[in-house]
């Protein structure tokens, strides 16, 4: 433990920059530094005190960077096959160049946009980014397309996205309808529990398969149905619906975490699908050598959207966060690899403005909770961040899917 002002004359002596702004921003007296052979690291998190504590690790070549495999959290002594991911990686590669674009390498620069008044510019550019990818996938759907699945995990952005693709193909001529699997969700009491006794929102059986496939096959021969709308708040459906009718030969947008499970559209040819994965993928890092895992960034985003139009606390959607995500890892990541393109919903901009929503919310949390302890490093996470106000945000971004004023119905 040194005093910042010591930390930041080590790092500078050790040519990083990104730490010394890094830390001039964070308003502590005192940091915690690592040191290994007189080589200085500030670590955002907590290391090992000996190197020798880590056995199991596999680093692979993989152009034009590495992969660095580590066990699974629940299996802590066992490497699993390692299996490629190129359309992943693509997006990643895409992500940092378009941080590169945009001279937002890590916070400190970030920092240093909002300081200087040019995070408006920013915001603009990484919104036109977004509006530009959409507009090349909506081009690259042909007529044959009478289902246009998307999938991704929990607070991907994914609704926006599928109302944002569904204007640009109209712009492209086409006339789609829009269906989300949320509205499919069955009465709260008859929704399956996970091994603990939870409520499995996250499970395929938590929708109502039979009456969704029903509306599909009608909807495609160009019958008129009653779409249900479901109501979170009192985990039941709604006593009226929606009523919608698909042009002849136009497609239907499907949004949802299993939108890329054959299961969900076993009746309708692969030909006539066309598969997009939805996914923040964070292309901020806190500084050269520390990445901002891409969970927190979508677990800041629940927090803020459950109590805004659910009623939950940060705490409970913290306690139901390691339930969603092995729900990812069952009914989400294994089909992330079949989509025909993957869009990145992340935006660099998002956490200084998701700041001011979520801080108010983690500090109601306090230590007389086990979820104290993710609460504080949520919160020492975000105390990096300059504050950048949300009234500036265009209201058909996606990023207003979570903090209100979208253009479309939440």
């Amino acid at each position: 433990v040194v005093r910042t002002g010591d930390a930041c004359r080590i790092f500078a002596e050790q040519d990083k920059e990104d730490k010394v702004k890094l830390l001039e921003y964070r308003n502590k007296d005192e940091v915690h530094v690592y040191e290994m052979d007189g080589f200085y690291e500030y670590f955002y998190g907590y290391m090992v005190s000996r190197t020798s504590s880590i056995n199991e690790f596999r680093v692979l070549n993989y152009p034009p960077g590495i992969i660095l495999q580590t066990p699974e959290i629940n299996k802590p002594g066992i490497l699993q096959p390692y299996i490629p991911q190129k359309k992943l990686a693509s997006v990643f590669t895409e992500a940092k160049r378009w941080a590169e674009m945009l001279r937002t390498p890590h916070l400190a620069a970030l920092n240093d946009m909002v300081k200087q008044g040019q995070i408006n510019d920013i915001i603009r550019v990484n919104e036109a980014l977004h509006e530009k990818k959409i507009a090349n996938i909506a081009d690259i759907c042909s007529r044959d397309i009478r289902l246009i699945l998307i999938s991704g995990p929990s607070s991907s952005g994914k609704t926006t996205f599928a109302q944002r693709l569904l204007i640009q193909l109209r712009v492209n001529g086409r006339n789609p309808v829009s269906i989300s699997l949320d509205n499919y969700f069955i009465n709260r009491d008859k929704t399956p529990r996970d091994e603990n006794g939870d409520y499995d929102f996250e499970s395929l059986d938590a929708l109502n398969l039979e009456l969704f496939n029903d509306h599909l096959g009608r909807l495609i021969r160009g019958e008129e149905v009653e779409i249900p709308v479901y109501n979170f708040k009192t985990g039941t459906s709604e006593p009226g619906g929606i009523f919608i009718r698909v042009p002849d030969g136009e497609p239907i947008i499907i949004e949802g975490i299993h939108g890329l499970n054959d299961r969900l559209t076993w009746s309708v040819p692969r030909e006539q699908k066309f598969k997009i994965y939805v996914s923040a993928l964070t292309q901020l890092n806190i500084d050269n050598t520390n990445r901002i895992p891409t969970t927190d960034s979508r677990l800041i985003r629940r927090i803020i959207r459950d109590n805004r139009t659910r009623g939950h606390n940060a705490l409970n959607t913290i306690k139901r966060w390691p339930s969603v995500r092995r729900g990812e890892e069952k009914n989400i990541f294994p089909f992330q690899e079949n989509a025909d393109v993957i869009f990145n919903s992340s935006l660099v901009f998002e956490l200084p403005v998701l700041k001011q929503y979520a801080e108010p919310l983690l500090m109601e949390i306090t230590d007389q909770y086990p979820e104290y302890m993710e609460a504080k490093r949520l919160l020492k996470f975000l105390s990096y961040l300059c504050p950048v106000p949300g009234e500036d945000i265009p209201p058909n971004s996606i990023l207003r899917e979570f903090i209100g004023g979208s253009w479309f119905k939440d």
